[in-house]
């Protein structure tokens, strides 16, 4: 015969008619999950922070500007972009990412990588053929267009492995399907009446 659990001891006896039926939800590693981002592409997020962190600080402490709209131009790109991709960074990075599952992190990502490498490619040109000339100018262009190229690559690397995991997902044992003959409809009796047990 089963013991009862007396109440307050809190422990289990053994023999228990019922028994725990629910694991427990496993911890997903704490708050840094890098496993979004493969290696490559984790160097490549790193770089775009860090260029166009260079490029804004570097167009920052110019101080005289002969046309200051492709100044300003290349302040706005190189601002947002540190600041979105550092954000994106940590969001991806993060579990963060699974607290907003409602959204596509990797439509999102894929987007806003290729939107910025073509706002600080157009940036970095229009900056470098309209500056005063000063080494600031120079070493910010030079950085906006490592940024340029960091983001180029990161958009990639991310089609690549994209296109990597859906041949992979191709190449994998075909699907079975059900034959109709098995299958019942939603109106026939699951049981018949011949094979009732008794």
């Amino acid at each position: 015969m089963p013991q009862r659990e007396t109440p307050g001891n809190g422990a289990m006896e053994v023999g228990q008619v019922y028994e725990r039926t629910t694991e427990p939800i496993q911890s997903t590693g704490g708050f840094c999950n890098l496993g979004y981002f493969s290696r490559k592409r984790c160097i490549a997020k790193v770089l775009e922070v860090v260029f166009s962190f260079l490029a804004f600080v570097l167009e920052e402490v110019v101080a005289i500007c002969n046309v200051c709209h492709a100044l300003y131009f290349f302040e706005f790109v190189s601002c947002s972009a540190f600041f979105l991709t550092l954000l994106l960074l940590i969001i991806l990075g993060t579990s963060l990412r699974q607290k907003v599952d409602r959204i596509d992190w990797k439509k999102v990502d894929i987007f806003y990588t290729a939107v910025i490498a073509l706002f600080f490619v157009i940036a970095s040109i229009v900056f470098a053929a309209k500056n005063g000339g000063s080494d600031l100018e120079k070493a910010a262009v030079a950085f906006g267009f490592l940024a340029s190229f960091a983001f180029v690559v990161d958009a990639v690397l991310y089609l690549i492995e994209e296109k990597w995991s859906t041949s992979r997902k191709e190449t994998g044992p075909p699907e079975t399907t059900r034959s109709s003959e098995n299958v019942k409809g939603e109106t026939d009796p699951l049981n018949d009446p011949a094979t009732v047990p008794v």
